[in-house]
């Protein structure tokens, strides 16, 4: 029965990538997003949905937002959330992991991102910048004597890593682990394409739960000042059950993980394409700052966010009824040109381009943004300072996702071509 059922699944999300496929040939902007070419380059895809108006329905029924104003707007009212009222409106395996407040709405949400708020607090923050400044330069001194490196094995992947584990107290000798059961459960946010990859989805969801388990009986044994603590601490006196800790740990560490890579890939393939831009970053790192707003505006990590409609409302003119499911294209907000002058320009001295949409909008405002800005900071001024003369060494391959964009590798060289 269990191969039965592990044939149908298979059967049901190859159909789905076929017709989405076929939908994406005939011209389906929304579907368009989810393969190969249109994905390896989605702006031009983007501009040809937003001149349909600010809110395209797409042939499978949902609709994507595509203006800035728009965006925002669905992103911060009250009568959407970020799951149905009807808990039986998204297929099983599409609604794969449980990743705590980033899935929940109130006032659950409220109850669980108040728990993980005082990980991310000012006073923090600047113990952490040591911590990162750091590693980020431990990172280089390795990969700048090798003079022809991997920026992405090298130093974008491992950096957050270990930022984000040592924030949660986790053992360097699990590091890799970490990496690897990240890039599994990041790869599920577009949801399952097989029944093979639906397994490595939920085998991975299954180690990163063995690891905190055995990670939380250490720390109830010998407590740190470490996030586990913290909410080992709750757990034992019954703010949070151990589910929700689990799933709390694993949002925590996917997000802290996947965001900041991809910010520092794309970042620093944006600037060695756009050479002027890298000129300027190398002449005054101290640009490295609004290079980080400018990044996430032009070629943002989390390309796009989803809301359900939980009761009928009208939005900046649209009329949305109860049930229905909004895709928030964050990517298409950061080009719109009715909000950004000239937005296909990548410009590191743009004064607005911290007005972009990239950690999301109202109560689900990305908690880890002043982490992820502290990384991405370091990271550039790091690169800026100790290797001006870098540039790539071969062409940079993008992951295979929709949702997550960010890049697989990327040789770059510090020699003399």
């Amino acid at each position: 029965m269990q191969v039965l059922n592990s044939l149908r699944t298979d059967a049901r999300l190859r159909m789905f990538q076929a017709i989405t496929w076929v939908a994406a040939q005939r011209g389906d902007h929304a579907a368009r997003l989810m393969h190969h070419p249109w994905r390896a380059d989605p702006y031009p895809t983007h501009r040809r949905l937003r001149a349909q108006g600010p809110l395209v329905r797409s042939r499978f029924g949902f609709r994507t937002a595509a203006s800035h104003a728009l965006v925002q707007q669905l992103l911060r009212d009250r009568s959407l959330g970020v799951r149905p009222q009807d808990p039986g409106a998204v297929p099983p395996e599409i609604d794969l992991l449980d990743l705590s407040f980033l899935t929940r709405n109130p006032p659950e949400h409220t109850r669980l991102r108040t728990l993980a708020r005082p990980a991310f607090t000012p006073r923090l923050m600047e113990r952490y910048a040591v911590e990162v400044e750091k590693i980020t330069h431990d990172l280089l001194d390795r990969a700048l004597a090798k003079g022809r490196f991997d920026l992405m094995a090298d130093f974008a992947q491992p950096l957050p890593i270990t930022v984000i584990t040592r924030l949660l107290g986790i053992p360097d000798d699990d590091h890799a682990a970490f990496v690897e059961i990240g890039a599994a459960i990041g790869s599920s946010l577009d949801g399952p394409r097989s029944a093979r990859h639906l397994r490595r989805i939920q085998d991975a969801s299954d180690r990163l739960d063995t690891l905190f388990d055995q990670l939380m009986r250490l720390r109830r044994a010998d407590p740190r000042e470490d996030v586990i603590s913290s909410l080992t601490a709750a757990t034992d006196e019954g703010e949070i059950t151990p589910q929700e800790m689990a799933a709390m740990c694993r949002l925590l560490l996917i997000a802290g993980f996947e965001t900041t890579v991809n910010l520092i890939g794309n970042g620093t393939a944006a600037l060695l394409r756009h050479r002027d831009q890298w000129d300027r970053l190398t002449a005054d790192p101290d640009l490295a700052d609004n290079a980080v707003e400018e990044i996430l505006r032009y070629d943002p990590p989390v390309q796009m966010t989803s809301r359900w409609v939980n009761q009928d409302t009208s939005i900046m003119g649209h009329e949305l009824r109860q049930g229905s499911y909004i895709l928030c294209s964050i990517a298409s907000a950061g080009r719109d040109p009715d909000h950004f002058t000239d937005p296909d320009r990548f410009d590191i001295t743009r004064t607005d381009a911290s007005d972009h949409l990239a950690f999301s909008g109202g109560i689900h405002y990305c908690l880890g943004a002043p982490l992820a800005r502290l990384e991405g900071r370091i990271a550039l001024h790091a690169l800026a300072t100790r290797a001006p003369h870098l540039r790539p060494a071969g062409r940079p391959v993008h992951r295979p996702t929709t949702t997550l964009r960010g890049l697989a590798t990327f040789p770059v060289t510090t020699e003399e071509g």
